[in-house]
C-alpha cells in the first residue's frame, strides 16, 4: 500500500474508531453538556482539557506513522506491512489506545460525568482484551521475531521514560 492510500485509509479509520470511541460516544453520554463540579474542584476542567490535548499529539502522530512508515492504517483489514517502533511506539506498545484512555479520562474530567469515567474504563477493559486475545498473537505471526523483541522491550501500557531503539543488523 503506497504512503497516499494509508493515509487516506488511515484518516477513514481515525473518524470511525477514535471519532467514535472518544466523540461520538462521550457527546451520546454528555451532549456536550457541563456538570457541577463540587466547590473547589474547577481545576479539574483545565487539567480534563489538559489531558484532551495530551491523548490529541500522540494520537494523530501515530495514526500518521502507521501511514508513513508502516505503509498500512489502524485497521486490521489493512494493516502495516512494516512493524512501526519508532515515536510514541518506541515508548509503548499502544499508543492509540492509551492516547484514546488519556482524551476519555480527560472528558470526564471537563465534564464532571461519572458515566465517562465508567466508559472509559470499559474502553481500556475491552481493549485490554483485544490485544491480549487477538492482536499480540496477529502481529507475532506476522512480524516474528521483530515483533516479539519488541514486545520484550515496550511496554503494553505504561509508556518508557527512555524511547526504546531496536538493535541494527
Amino acid at each position: 500500500m503506497g504512503k497516499l492510500r494509508a493515509s487516506l485509509g488511515s484518516a477513514l479509520f481515525f473518524v470511525v474508531a477514535p471519532g467514535t470511541v472518544a466523540g461520538f460516544v462521550p457527546w451520546w453520554i454528555t451532549h456536550w453538556q457541563l456538570a457541577p463540579l463540587p466547590h473547589g474542584l474547577a481545576a479539574l476542567r483545565w487539567l480534563g482539557i489538559a489531558l484532551i490535548l495530551v491523548g490529541l499529539g500522540p494520537l494523530v502522530a501515530s495514526f500518521a506513522r502507521f501511514a508513513w512508515h508502516g505503509l498500512g492504517t489502524p485497521a486490521p483489514i489493512a494493516a502495516p506491512t512494516r512493524l512501526v517502533v519508532s515515536g510514541f511506539y518506541a515508548r509503548v506498545r499502544n499508543p492509540m489506545y492509551v492516547a484514546v484512555l488519556v482524551i476519555l479520562l480527560g472528558e470526564a474530567m471537563l465534564f464532571a460525568d461519572l458515566r465517562l469515567f465508567l466508559w472509559a474504563a470499559a474502553f481500556w477493559l475491552l481493549t485490554h482484551l483485544f490485544v491480549l486475545l487477538y492482536e499480540e498473537r496477529a502481529l507475532s505471526r506476522r512480524f516474528g521475531g521483530d515483533y516479539d523483541d519488541y514486545r520484550a522491550n515496550v511496554p503494553r501500557w505504561i509508556p518508557r521514560l527512555v524511547a526504546w531503539t531496536p538493535p541494527s543488523d
